[in-house]
C-alpha cells in the first residue's frame, strides 16, 4: 500500500488566484495547487534552494523537486496555450507562524517579539512613515527591500528617524513587518498587486512609484507635494472558479487541527 503523502506547509493562501488571457477566449483551464504555488514562490521569487524550500515546507527535497517541476509545466502550459490558470486546492496546511522557518506572514504575534526588539515604538499621537531605503534613496523594488527608513511625524514635523533591517524577509512577510513597526504610511518605488492588497488589509496607506531621495520624498509628502503614482501596478484576479483538488483537512485551510 502506498505511504500517505505528508501535508506541505505553505505560508499563506494567494491574494490573486485566477489568471486568464485578456481579450481572447481561454483555451481550457489548468489548476495550480497551493503547494505548487508555494514552491514557485519560494524558489523562483525568494530564490530559495530546493533544500531550503524543503525545510520550510517540511517535506523532502525530492518531493519539492517533483512539486516544482509539476508547477513549472502547468505555468508554461497556461502561458503558451492561453489557458486559464486557477490556484486552488492541494495537499497543504497553513503555517501558524513558525519562528524557526522565518515565516511570519500569518502569525503577527510570533513576529512581534522580533520586530519590537529592533524597532523603537512610536509615541501616542505620532504618525509613522516608512520608506523603502538604500543609500539615502527610495529603493525601487518593495519585495526585495532590505531596509526601511522610519520617520515619526508630529504636527507636520519630523521628530525622529530610524533605519531598520527587514532581517531578510521578503514580499509576503513585509506587510507584517510594517504592521509590527507601527507604520501608517509607506512610500516606495515599484510594488506588486499582492503586496498592495496586504498593505490595504493592514490599514497602511501606500504612495508608490516614488523615486529619488527618501528624505526629500517624506518632506514633499508633508508639504502636500509628493509626486507618486496611485496606479503603480495594476493586476486582477477572480474567485468565480475552483478546482476539485484534495485538501489535507476538513476545509479550505488544509490539515485539520492546524487552524
Amino acid at each position: 500500500m502506498a505511504r500517505p503523502s505528508k501535508c506541505r506547509k505553505i505560508c499563506s493562501e494567494p491574494v490573486y488566484d485566477s489568471f486568464r488571457p485578456e481579450g481572447f477566449p481561454s483555451d481550457g483551464t489548468i489548476c495550480l495547487t497551493l503547494d505548487e504555488f508555494e514552491a514557485i514562490r519560494l524558489i523562483d521569487l525568494e530564490h530559495f534552494t530546493h533544500e531550503k524550500c524543503a525545510k520550510q515546507m517540511e517535506i523532502s527535497r525530492t518531493t519539492v523537486t517533483e512539486i516544482y517541476e509539476s508547477a513549472r509545466y502547468k505555468i508554461a502550459d497556461s502561458l503558451i496555450h492561453g489557458k486559464t490558470l486557477l490556484i486552488s486546492g492541494g495537499h497543504y496546511r497553513l503555517c501558524q507562524g513558525d519562528m524557526s522557518s522565518h515565516c511570519f506572514t500569518r502569525c503577527t504575534s510570533a513576529y512581534d517579539s522580533v520586530a519590537t526588539s529592533i524597532i523603537e515604538k512610536k509615541e501616542n499621537g505620532t504618525m509613522r512613515i516608512a520608506a523603502t531605503y538604500e543609500n539615502g534613496m527610495i529603493f525601487q523594488h518593495f519585495g526585495h527591500t532590505e531596509t526601511f527608513k522610519l520617520y515619526d511625524i508630529e504636527n507636520g514635523q519630523i521628530t525622529g528617524t530610524q533605519i531598520v533591517s527587514t532581517n531578510g524577509q521578503g514580499h509576503g512577510a513585509l506587510s507584517g513587518f510594517l504592521t509590527q513597526a507601527q507604520v501608517d504610511i509607506l512610500i516606495c518605488g515599484g510594488i506588486g498587486g499582492g503586496a498592495q492588497a496586504a498593505l490595504a488589509e493592514a490599514g497602511i496607506k501606500l504612495y508608490g512609484g516614488v523615486s529619488g531621495s527618501a528624505d526629500e520624498a517624506v518632506n514633499a509628502y508633508l508639504a502636500d507635494g509628493l509626486n507618486y503614482n496611485p496606479n503603480v501596478q495594476c493586476s486582477h484576479h477572480s474567485h468565480d472558479h475552483s478546482c476539485g483538488e484534495h485538501h489535507c483537512g476538513e476545509d479550505k485551510h488544509g490539515c485539520s487541527g492546524n487552524h
